[in-house]
């Protein structure tokens, strides 16, 4: 496999190339150089940027991918499974958005922020408390 340049490496993932020198800036990259100073990316690197762009879309900031992608980190193991602790609280948060997003669909009410199944739903915000997220079962059990 031929090293890629950085604008052929920005164009295989649709990325603009000041992000791939960006990321060479915070240290996520390591591209070698040619003998005119360009740089020339290897498998390994296009490797790299998939994971950086597959990390970015599950909501880690490039510090925890930094983090991730350094065996070495002191911390890794406690900013992954802040991480992971993030993506349950955030499943949760999807897993009750889309009961209420069914129940909304459902619902014979025209104004769905008058039906009170549907408002048992966002009882812990009303009363200005965020309750631990409830069960699937739970949120289907609320909203009937």
């Amino acid at each position: 496999m031929q090293p890629f340049s950085v604008g052929d490496l920005a164009g295989r993932f649709g990325l603009a190339t000041h992000v791939l020198r960006h990321w060479e800036d915070v240290g996520l990259l390591t591209p070698a150089r040619d003998s005119a100073g360009r740089r020339r990316y290897g498998q390994d690197e296009v490797v790299r940027v998939a994971v950086i762009l597959r990390s970015k879309a599950a909501g880690m900031s490039l510090e925890q991918i930094a983090v991730m992608l350094d065996a070495e980190a002191a911390d890794r193991h406690e900013v992954l499974q802040a991480h992971l602790d993030d993506l349950d609280r955030r499943m949760r948060e999807m897993e009750r958005s889309r009961e209420m997003t069914e129940h909304a669909l459902r619902c014979g009410a025209h104004d769905i922020a008058t039906c009170p199944r549907f408002k048992a739903a966002v009882t812990d915000l009303l009363e200005g408390r965020l309750e631990a997220f409830p069960t699937g079962q739970q949120i289907h059990a609320m909203l009937g």
